[in-house]
């Protein structure tokens, strides 16, 4: 497989991708001047913009993109930001992608309800498109994601969360939406069932390797990965998949130990002392590995495909994901 960065991937559909980012600039615009500041505002925080480029890829593996690949890759885009904005308000959160946030600026009123009306411009490009397939497949998607923060919120009050419970949240919260870029990116393109199923479980096990790899890299990556100090799932009180590991390995004693220093909100020299814990139990190899065989997982729903720049550019995106800085 070969080695890109996700620019060099991104340079495959760079003329398709200026195409979308018309459509996605045009789909924030608004009578009301304030919402009109506020998406220009958010226009100009430029993202990795990986969601609408698994759309375009998925569409071009499946047979070419098209008008509805550019509604599609706008929809998933516009529920994206939706659910970041509502994310910051839920989390508090002062900054996103190095600006101040929608809510630090405008106050948590007014970022709610611009979270609510980017969810429904991407409804509405769907509905004006005739895209009711589309519909259908995002509407079970903001289920999931709701689902997956409130079982997560839920399981951190209690810090019960196990292996199957951690699956199924990084299912919903994460997977679900790239899942669904690449479902919604193969719809686009063609009516081959066995081809979009593909590539809605590519996404799904793409998904879930991506998160997994950021929760390894909230533990062991470089500050400068997030621009945050390591640990912060600690501090939030989240288990994720290299401590529930290492717990599972721990004695009673230790595992009680380590949980109450969470439960009670670790401070930042038992933040690194957790971290040592789950180094010194694996944690982080363990998930590697996990993670590496959904990577594997992913690469293997591609097998149903002729070889082609798109499906190229697809299984780097694999590598991206498993390869990202540790």
């Amino acid at each position: 497989m070969s080695k890109l960065s996700l620019s060099e991937i991104s340079d495959s559909v760079e003329l398709e991708l200026s195409e979308f980012n018309k459509l996605f600039r045009e789909s924030l615009r608004s009578k009301v001047l304030l919402l009109e500041l506020i998406t220009r505002y958010i226009h100009k925080q430029k993202g990795k913009k990986i969601r609408p480029l698994l759309v375009l890829l998925s569409s071009k593996v499946c047979g070419s993109i098209g008008e509805r690949s550019y509604r599609g890759a706008s929809l998933v885009e516009l529920l994206h930001t939706a659910t970041l904005v509502h994310d910051d308000v839920v989390d508090n959160a002062e900054t996103r992608r190095g600006f101040p946030s929608v809510n630090a600026v405008w106050k948590n009123k007014i970022a709610v309800l611009l979270g609510d009306y980017l969810l429904a411009r991407g409804l509405m490009l769907a509905v004006d498109g005739n895209d009711f397939d589309f519909l259908r497949v995002i509407t079970n998607t903001v289920r999931r994601m709701s689902e997956g923060e409130l079982h997560q919120i839920n399981k951190t009050r209690k810090l019960n969360i196990d292996e199957e419970s951690y699956f199924q949240i990084i299912s919903d919260k994460t997977a679900s939406l790239l899942s669904t870029c690449c479902e919604i990116g193969a719809r686009a393109a063609t009516e081959d069932q066995n081809k979009i199923e593909a590539m809605k479980m590519f996404g799904e096990n793409l998904g879930i390797a991506f998160q997994i790899r950021d929760d390894i890299l909230d533990l062991v990556g470089t500050k400068k990965v997030f621009g945050k100090p390591l640990g912060g799932d600690i501090k939030e009180k989240k288990l994720t998949l290299p401590l529930i590991y290492a717990l599972k390995k721990s004695s009673d004693d230790e595992r009680k130990n380590i949980l109450k220093m969470i439960k009670k909100g670790a401070t930042n020299s038992q933040v690194e002392e957790v971290i040592s814990f789950v180094v010194k139990h694996d944690g982080i190899n363990y998930a590697d590995a996990v993670a590496k065989d959904y990577a594997n997982r992913a690469l293997k729903n591609l097998e149903l495909f002729e070889n082609s720049t798109a499906k190229s550019s697809l299984e780097s995106i694999i590598d991206f994901v498993v390869e990202r800085i540790k």
